[in-house]
């Protein structure tokens, strides 16, 4: 139980951290300029703060760089996962694989956290005051936002027959 418990969360870090190198791949606010980024929406007011070109330019230049200084960490970290998916479980050394790469994914979503609140910092010392005072403003409204959905899900939960009968139409 316990070794089958770990195997699922570290195929659910690595999953997580695939989505995440893929959608910093792309820049602030995904591929669609912050729509559609499967939750990750930390830079979307952005492109709601009338940026000068300026501005856009250093943004983007703080991401670019701050992508690139990760990559190779990135890479061992992706090499590692790798070896592991090659292993099977009754070969020697698999569950020693299992527990380096529950390490390096523990260390790789510390400093993924540490890296986003610095890239957040440099961007939001570019901002104006005024730029400052909005994006607090639209932050807060998608706060807003989001509680009210929550509150819509709890009062209109999703049975598991209409859930089922939803993804087998699909």
């Amino acid at each position: 139980m316990r070794k089958s418990l770990t195997l699922s969360l570290v195929l659910a870090s690595a999953m997580a951290l695939t989505t995440l190198a893929v959608s910093a791949q792309q820049g602030p606010g995904g591929e669609h300029g912050g729509h559609g980024g499967h939750g990750h929406g930390q830079f979307l007011p952005l492109g709601k703060l009338n940026l000068t070109t300026a501005q856009q330019a250093s943004i983007k230049q703080i991401v670019q760089t701050s992508f690139a200084q990760n990559k190779t960490q990135r890479q061992a970290l992706h090499q590692q996962r790798e070896a592991f998916e090659a292993l099977t479980p009754d070969q020697v050394g698999y569950q020693a694989a299992a527990a380096s790469l529950a390490q390096a994914e523990g260390a790789a979503t510390t400093q993924r956290v540490q890296q986003q609140a610095a890239i957040r910092t440099q961007i939001y010392a570019v901002l104006t005051t005024q730029q400052k005072a909005q994006y607090a403003t639209l932050k807060t409204q998608q706060q807003a936002r989001k509680a009210q959905w929550e509150q819509f899900k709890a009062q209109n939960p999703v049975s598991a027959t209409a859930a089922s009968t939803s993804s087998q139409a699909q």
